[in-house]
């Protein structure tokens, strides 16, 4: 008997993939976890039941994450990462020569742990000395942060649903403003622009008078909904000069 999962992009269209064997199924006092193995995506991490990544297509996002704030900033030596549990993050921060200490601060150890146990090519970042990971909420590391605190700050977090519904809060841009140092850069995955449009302009919206600037790029995703996905940056201040290639590990 095969087996299939299958997410719900929109009562109308979705994605489906066949399994071949569950890895893992945990629950946290934040949400359920599960790990897949699949024919057509590899594993496959599952958070309240939505992909979260593929061992297929996770580089695109983790590397667009990452890579697109930190050459934008001249200079990236402490970095914050909000969520991300899996590490996939970490791993690519971890590449750029410049960085001197990540921290990771991620509500649910439960997604450290069972990454770390399933998914090593993903998380293998996490076990690096300059590695600090925080298990606590986001919003109130940042909030109490001291100011110029880092160089680049990136959210790896779920949908806006729940507890990561804050991270989309302007109080929260407000906070992560005041925690970047003059030419920090902040950057954050803002969903679908196919289904999520009125969301990322409304997110938009609650950036002015924050950030002098904003903008959208994007990835494909191919697991994601739309298979096209968006990031939020904002510089801290307008001028800067980009870091060299040559900063990138390879």
């Amino acid at each position: 008997m095969s087996i299939w999962y299958t997410e719900k992009h929109t009562p109308h269209c979705g994605i489906t993939m066949a399994v071949k064997k569950s890895l893992y199924h945990g629950e946290s006092d934040y949400q359920t976890l599960d790990i897949l193995d699949t024919h057509e995506f590899g594993k496959v991490l599952l958070l309240d039941n939505t992909v979260m990544l593929t061992e297929r297509d996770e580089f695109v996002y983790h590397e667009m994450l990452a890579h697109v704030p930190l050459f934008t900033h001249p200079d990236p030596r402490r970095i914050l990462v909000v969520g991300g549990g899996d590490g996939g993050t970490i791993r690519e921060v971890l590449k750029h020569n410049s960085v001197e200490e990540v921290v990771l601060v991620e509500i649910d150890r439960m997604v450290v742990e069972a990454s770390t146990e399933h998914l090593p090519e993903i998380s293998l970042g996490l076990k690096d000395s300059r590695v600090d990971i925080r298990y606590e909420d986001g919003v109130r590391f940042v909030e109490r942060s001291a100011e110029s605190s880092f160089d680049v700050v990136l959210i790896d977090s779920t949908d806006p649903v729940g507890p990561a519904e804050a991270l989309f809060s302007r109080n929260f841009f407000q906070s992560c403003h005041r925690a970047l140092r003059k030419e920090g850069v902040f950057a954050s995955q803002s969903e679908s622009p196919f289904f999520h449009l009125p969301f990322m302009m409304d997110v938009r919206g609650r950036i002015d008078g924050i950030f002098q600037q904003a903008e959208f790029y994007l990835a494909s995703v191919t697991t994601y909904p739309g298979g096209t996905w968006s990031f939020l940056i904002l510089p801290s201040s307008t001028r800067r000069k980009r870091a060299p290639l040559s900063s990138l590990k390879t």
